[in-house]
């Protein structure tokens, strides 16, 4: 285990290419998946807290309108939860990795903060272990 909480094995940095290739694409499906469900998880827990403040604080009967989105974000943060346990896994984190990712859906602007942590980290890994191809050439002007 490293200093940041990750392990190398065979799905890691460590392998075959053709297996280090296999595994860096589906740690980049699973670290897509889990940028766009942060996203719309921070956007609505923003939502629920405006909501929220027009409920109980403002008294608003404009917060009728938006009584849907508790319910929206419930559903949209276990499909989040989801996605972070399929990263954790395909990462091979340790397990306050878990917890904390699982947390940021729940404390505003927590998401996207960790997101752009968790992306970083995250990629420097996946490219570490199998770096991208080199884009095709195009076409030879001449």
């Amino acid at each position: 285990m490293t200093q940041d909480g990750t392990t190398t094995g065979a799905t890691g940095t460590a392998g075959a290419s053709g297996t280090a290739g296999a595994w860096a694409t589906k740690a980049r499906g699973s670290l897509t998946r889990y940028r766009v469900l942060a996203w719309v998880t921070g956007v609505m827990l923003l939502l629920l807290c405006v909501e929220m403040v027009l409920k109980y604080v403002v008294h608003s009967p404009v917060a009728d309108a938006f009584a849907w989105i508790p319910y929206a974000h419930g559903w949209i943060y276990v499909v989040y939860l989801v996605t972070v346990f399929d990263l954790w896994a395909t990462m091979r984190w340790g397990f306050g990795r878990l917890v904390t990712m699982a947390l940021a859906g729940v404390v505003p602007v927590m998401s996207f903060v960790l997101e752009r942590r968790v992306h970083a980290q995250a990629l420097a890994r996946i490219d570490a272990a199998a770096p991208r191809s080199p884009a095709a050439p195009g076409p030879v002007e001449g």
